[in-house]
């Protein structure tokens, strides 16, 4: 009986959002439209890089007189520069969801929509987490490959 009237007062409490944060929230939302059109951007660049770096790259080394430039796969290159555009794509749309979807909820007052913007934030958050993690394992590995490879020269 005691856990029904501690649900039901949560139940009821409408914490609200006050009019300073709304400000907050509007600000934070334009400059993450901003950085997120600016993440499309850069993708798209890095993408335009990844196909034209591999071609221009092809043509050197045909010319080069080194055999170790010529043994060298260029296309690693492209694949390198267009997987990396593509996990910028994936945070950075959650960026702009976040940022449209805060606008809109803001524009309309709608609590459900600025709960899914907020979701989209932690998805974005959690990406760039989840990467941080890989990439810090792939250093730890290659300090200790490093190591292992100066001891044994």
């Amino acid at each position: 009986m005691d856990s029904e009237i501690l649900d039901s007062h949560l139940s009821n409490t409408n914490a609200g959002i006050s009019d300073a944060a709304k400000g907050f929230l509007a600000e934070i939302a334009k400059w993450a439209k901003f950085l997120s059109i600016l993440g499309f951007i850069g993708a798209g660049f890095m993408v335009l890089i990844g196909l034209f770096f591999g071609t221009f790259m092809g043509a050197m080394s045909g010319m080069a007189d080194d055999p170790a430039m010529a043994m060298f796969p260029t296309t690693i290159f492209s694949v390198i520069y267009i997987a990396m555009a593509a996990l910028i794509i994936i945070p950075t749309l959650y960026h702009y969801r976040f940022a449209t979807k805060t606008q809109q909820a803001l524009r309309s007052n709608d609590e459900n929509l600025l709960t899914e913007a907020l979701g989209n934030l932690k998805s974005y958050y959690k990406f760039y987490g989840i990467m941080m993690a890989i990439i810090m394992g792939f250093y730890a590995l290659a300090f200790v490959l490093g190591g292992l490879g100066a001891a044994f020269m």
